[in-house]
């Protein structure tokens, strides 16, 4: 009976089912009416009429079923096997797999849906090769600054002092705090971070973070706008609303000049409330303002290298406002016009506490 676990074959059975219902329901109607309807003398004839056009009837029927549910059955089965080896190869690893659109408007659902899927998951491992390369890189600068130290400290070309000391104890700290970064982002991105929520005015920490952030921008400007409308609470972990928005404020002071503004606006709407992180700074090409929110990425590599950034922050801050029913997205209109990073949070409900 494994025959019957076949798709194929059920259809067929089906369709043959309809057709011996149909015959069978065709001559016990027919017995009827020659009963009722045919004299006696004319039955035999009758029934031998009716038998032939039920043989000739039953045939046809045969065929046309046995015809169309075969073709029904290819029609199903084909995209369905192409899926199947599809599917197959990239579990071995072949994400560039896509199947092709069949007619049928749901198999086109399927395939479409199968081809989003494919094409996700090749993102996700040119994603994760890119992260593995980018991971190498960041260590690499750092662990090459202390095997040069170590190897002038051994020849006698660098002096053993307290400068030279430091210096290495600042590229340990590098190679400390991309570690930490990265096991942040893990936690994170797993849904592993522990988060306190409370119901807080989120004005107080936009102020508390721009006294703390202010001392940093010496010629510029670092402003707060909307601190004195009325309160805007929500429900959310304080302290990693204030990691992201450090982290959102200390981006743009760090990629805006020493004559550029940075501006802190709060919005409030009837659901949310938004931070909006506005700077004059180097802005960010279209081409790449998808991208700012990707691990290890950066508009202008060399200068955030050199301030020590490991670009992943905008990363962790991203999946940290998620996870607190946020979001975080960012505009600009490109070089030299400035960014805009906007931090959404829901408003609390009334008596919500933590």
């Amino acid at each position: 009976m494994r025959i019957w676990h076949q798709l194929r074959w059920r259809i067929v059975g089906a369709q043959m089912l309809v057709v011996v219902v149909g015959v069978v329901t065709l001559t016990v109607t027919a017995d009827v009416l020659a009963t009722r309807s045919v004299s006696p003398a004319l039955q035999p004839a009758f029934h031998d009429a009716v038998l032939r056009s039920l043989v000739v009837a039953a045939v046809a029927a045969t065929t046309a079923g046995l015809a169309s549910s075969l073709l029904l059955a290819r029609a199903i089965l084909r995209p369905l096997g192409a899926i199947t080896a599809s599917s197959r190869r990239i579990a071995d690893g072949r994400y560039d797999q896509r199947v092709a659109t069949p007619d049928s408007a749901e198999l086109q659902a399927v395939a479409l849906s199968f081809n989003q899927m494919a094409q996700n998951l090749e993102q996700v491992e040119r994603q994760r090769v890119a992260m593995i390369g980018n991971v190498a890189h960041e260590l690499r600068t750092p662990l090459a600054g202390l095997e040069g130290y170590l190897e002038g400290l051994q020849d006698g070309i660098v002096p053993s002092s307290p400068a030279t000391f430091g210096d290495m104890r600042h590229e340990v700290r590098r190679l400390r705090r991309l570690v930490d970064d990265l096991q942040a982002l893990s936690r994170v991105e797993a849904g592993q971070e522990q988060l306190r929520f409370s119901r807080f005015d989120l004005r107080d920490i936009a102020r508390r973070v721009v006294g703390q952030l202010r001392p940093q921008v010496m010629d510029g400007c670092l402003q707060l706008e909307g601190d004195d409308d009325a309160p805007a609470m929500v429900f959310a972990d304080p302290d990693r609303v204030a990691q992201i928005l450090v982290n959102l404020v200390g981006n743009a002071i760090r990629y805006t000049p020493p004559e550029g503004c940075i501006t802190v606006r709060l919005i409030a709407n009837p659901d949310t409330v938004r931070v909006v992180v506005h700077d004059t700074g180097i802005g960010i090409p279209a081409e790449t303002l998808p991208y700012v929110f990707e691990r290890f990425y950066r508009v202008d590599p060399s200068r955030a290298r050199s301030s020590g950034g490991s670009g992943i922050g905008l990363t962790i801050s991203l999946h940290l406002a998620w996870a607190m029913g946020g979001d975080i997205t960012a505009a600009s209109d490109g070089p030299g016009q400035g960014s805009t990073f906007t931090l959404s949070l829901p408003l609390a409900a009334a008596g919500q506490q933590g």
